[in-house]
């Protein structure tokens, strides 16, 4: 049996186990950062080259069902994910967690090699925006670190003011180098179809609500509840187990229905999933947390795998590869923005109940500020554990309070995100039977392609 060409999941896989290894041996949090972009490289060129397989693999009659099983499996790496990872977590190290990437990558690379047909799109010059790639990175990175430390420097501070100028000059040279650049990261021809244009927008939706609400609600289950990190982890598995059995079904569905009402139930009942959640207090138990991730894990899983049916579906299938990385970094980009954006309120938010809260004691206005920013890690319980035992009770409780109330309004914007998503697909993804006869946006069919003459 001929061995297929190197995919890029088989190339990058090994960059991925690498760098995963890097991370468990780093000496300093240095070669940890550095280790962990270097991850991020691998995982950016796997992922959308696993949807990209599949839709060169399967008709677009048949991609619904097949991206559901890809969903439904991808909910099981994030169902085990936290039960898998809490234990070395607990028991062992933190640096545990990096190795088991080891033999995965080499399943993976092995599996890519044997049963991965190739393709290639031979209409575009295979070459790196180098342009595209510097001024998005600068300009996104600029967004989130002002977003990150907006409230400790001020947010009309210059340091956070020339943060957001940087941000807005990267963003708008990156629309300027992929809409005259020779070989674009970007083909904004793509967001000509409205489906396409809505998939990526509830891509962004959803990894800017679902990441927060992971984010915070692992913080609130060991802060607040004093759950372990194995026990947190495990207290999600309702919600990725409810993924992994709707994502398939869903897909099967997009088939027949089309991926737009299923999108907008989807979304339709993640927003009131994040509203209960919303609702929590100091004395909360599981059990009222329970019904929300259930629900949540049934609006994701109707979600996911009819979103990215309806964005493959509107490409042709030698442009699956750019779609789904066009995809990809819509649902990195949205998972980012959402922690970053969700967490500057959140700081604010218990910033201004902790000073409400902490006045009558006249605590000095540094510790005031290193209590909010420790208040999802233990560094804020070792600073309480300091302090004498009445005033210890009352930073103690003053700082739940302000977690909550904090936890409140971020996951109360991360509700209103997702209705907001609701109401786009809505709009913006198309009936099945015009996304069936719909062409390439990307093409035009008068145009000629030019003979290279080398």
């Amino acid at each position: 049996m001929p061995v297929p060409p190197p995919t890029a999941p088989s190339c990058t896989g090994p960059a991925f186990a690498l760098s995963s290894a890097a991370i468990g041996l780093a000496p300093t949090q240095h070669w940890l950062v550095a280790g962990r972009a270097l991850q991020g490289v691998g995982g950016a060129f796997m992922m959308p080259g696993t949807l990209s397989i599949i839709s060169n693999t399967f008709e677009p009659h048949e991609r619904g069902r097949a991206i559901g099983t890809w969903a439904g499996v991808s909910a099981l790496a994030l169902a085990l994910g936290p039960a898998v990872g809490g234990a070395p977590t607990e028991y062992v190290s933190w640096r545990a967690i990096f190795f088991l990437n080891l033999p995965v990558a080499v399943g993976a690379v092995i599996v890519t090699l044997f049963a991965a047909r190739e393709s290639r799109d031979p209409t575009v010059d295979h070459t790196v925006d180098y342009p595209g790639i510097t001024a998005l990175s600068v300009g996104l990175t600029s967004l989130v670190l002002a977003l990150v430390e907006g409230n400790r420097w001020h947010w009309g501070s210059p340091a956070i003011v020339s943060l957001l100028v940087t941000a807005a000059v990267g963003i708008a040279a990156f629309a300027i180098v992929e809409l005259r650049g020779r070989a674009p990261m970007i083909q904004f021809a793509y967001f000509r179809s409205r489906s396409f244009l809505g998939a990526n927008a509830v891509a962004f939706i959803v990894s800017f609500a679902m990441l927060a609400m992971f984010f915070f609600m692992a913080l609130y289950m060991q802060n607040i509840l004093g759950y372990s990190p194995l026990e947190a982890g495990l207290r999600f598995l309702p919600a990725t187990v409810v993924i992994i059995f709707a994502a398939p079904i869903a897909g099967r569905l997009s088939d027949r229905i089309g991926p737009r009402p299923l999108i907008t139930i989807g979304l339709s009942l993640a927003a009131p999933a994040l509203y209960l959640q919303s609702r929590v207090t100091v004395h909360s138990g599981y059990a009222e947390l329970l019904p929300a991730f259930s629900i949540m894990g049934l609006g994701m899983g109707l979600t996911m795998s009819p979103m990215s049916t309806a964005a493959m579906n509107s490409v042709s299938a030698e442009k699956a590869g750019a779609a789904s990385g066009i995809l990809s970094m819509f649902r990195m980009v949205g998972g980012t923005f959402g922690v970053a954006a969700i967490g500057a309120l959140f700081q604010s938010l218990a910033r201004t109940r902790i000073d409400e809260r902490l006045s009558p004691l006249h605590l000095p206005a540094g510790t005031r500020s290193q209590l909010v920013d420790n208040l999802g890690s233990g560094a804020g319980s070792k600073m309480v554990h300091q302090m004498n035992p009445h005033q210890a009770a009352q930073v103690g409780s003053a700082m739940r309070d302000a977690f909550i109330h904090g936890l409140s309004g971020a996951l109360t914007l991360s509700c209103a995100v997702a209705a907001i998503g609701a109401v786009l697909a809505l709009v913006l993804i198309e009936p099945k039977r015009k996304l069936a006869r719909r062409p390439d946006p990307a093409r035009r069919p008068e145009a000629v392609e030019p003979v290279r003459v080398s």
